[in-house]
């Protein structure tokens, strides 16, 4: 366990925010996650864990303790007629780990391809892209209980995945008396992900549900696609819409899409006729949170330093840099902003994906 002290946090999170950690440990382990919580000097503080830092905005220094997680290791843990079950350290880079999934012959999560972040952070947020989410190929994780130091894994359905939503994001409403974590309960700022594991099916078929896909497959003639080809359409799509955090700091889709019932669709497109929808399986229909608010003219506006991107209204940038970055106080003014343009025309609440720390 390495515990620094008055850490700067601007390159740990991919906005650019300039901020510092009072106090910063680096797990490369889960014993040094057990140290944390058994430190006497430690023990007891709040705790705010760290991944890639794709998915926060700071809105200043850092009181609680940081935890950034850095364990590491990719493997094969199981092989049934069936599936192939895979397990990724929480501290992967999880591009890194979608990429080594498809170099070894392990399809299945290629439509997550680029998608900025950590492989703990993951089923935190339920990530999903191109007609996939993580619940979707996901078979367990370990976790290490903040208060105890306990071990615990946990299933699908004990993580209670739904659309960018976990059991990691809910708090816990009346902890046991003991100290214990308890179970079917919020998880958030109670545990923290150590390994995860993905089960992929040996029957593949590729997933093509999303136009963008679909205009690659025409373009290339491609009729059926590998897990490879579809791989590398992710991420050349990706790349054309999506600014690089190494050069436009940004926190990725900064809006969910929201969701609405089918009378709720149909009253706004007789308003609006041209708004981007998808019917989900149960019925209800998801808007596209992007076009709602291009709508509203903010592609390209600013507020300070924060900008909403040219090429994709539903992201947010840092437009300053260095020392003179934009800070977590305009990120959310702009976010809040938007907020209420897309209300006020479209009746909608759009809700953050990003953790406000």
């Amino acid at each position: 366990m390495l515990v620094e002290n008055n850490v700067p946090l601007q390159q740990y999170n991919t906005f650019g925010i300039v901020a510092k950690a009072q106090m910063l440990v680096r797990a490369q382990s889960v014993q040094d996650v057990r140290d944390l919580i058994s430190s006497p000097e430690l023990a007891g503080q709040p705790v705010f864990v760290l991944g890639g830092g794709s998915n926060i905005v700071i809105t200043g220094d850092v009181k609680p303790v940081v935890l950034k997680m850095e364990i590491k290791g990719l493997r094969l843990v199981e092989e049934t007629d069936k599936a192939w079950i895979i397990e990724a350290g929480a501290g992967e880079v999880w591009h890194d780990a979608v990429a080594w999934s498809i170099e070894h012959g392990f399809p299945g999560l290629e439509n997550l391809a680029l998608i900025p972040g950590t492989v703990g952070a993951a089923p935190v947020q339920n990530i999903g892209a191109y007609g996939i989410e993580l619940q979707d190929r996901f078979d367990s994780l370990d976790a290490v209980d903040l208060a105890t130091g306990q071990s615990f894994s946990l299933d699908a359905a004990q993580c209670a995945f739904g659309y960018r939503d976990s059991v990691f994001k809910h708090a816990p409403q009346s902890p046991e008396a003991s100290g214990a974590l308890p179970r079917g309960m919020g998880l958030a700022g109670r545990a923290v992900i150590t390994h995860v594991r993905f089960r992929l099916s040996k029957q593949w078929k590729p997933e093509l549900g999303y136009a963008d896909l679909e205009r690659k497959r025409i373009e290339t003639g491609v009729s059926e696609p590998t897990a490879r080809q579809i791989f590398n359409w992710v991420c050349e799509i990706r790349r054309a819409k999506l600014p690089d955090p190494a050069v436009i700091g940004n926190a990725g889709s900064f809006f969910k899409n929201p969701t609405v019932t089918e009378y709720q669709c149909a009253d706004i497109i007789a308003r609006e006729p041209k708004i981007v929808h998808y019917p989900m399986a149960d019925g209800s229909i998801k808007l596209a949170a992007g076009w709602l608010i291009d709508s509203c003219g903010w592609k390209g506006k600013s507020i300070g330093k924060a900008g909403v991107y040219e090429k994709q209204a539903l992201v947010l940038v840092n437009r300053g840099s260095g020392e003179d970055s934009v800070t977590g106080g305009e990120v959310m003014t702009l976010a809040r902003a938007i907020q209420t343009s897309v209300y006020e025309r479209f009746g909608i609440r759009l809700e953050p994906e990003p953790v406000v720390v």
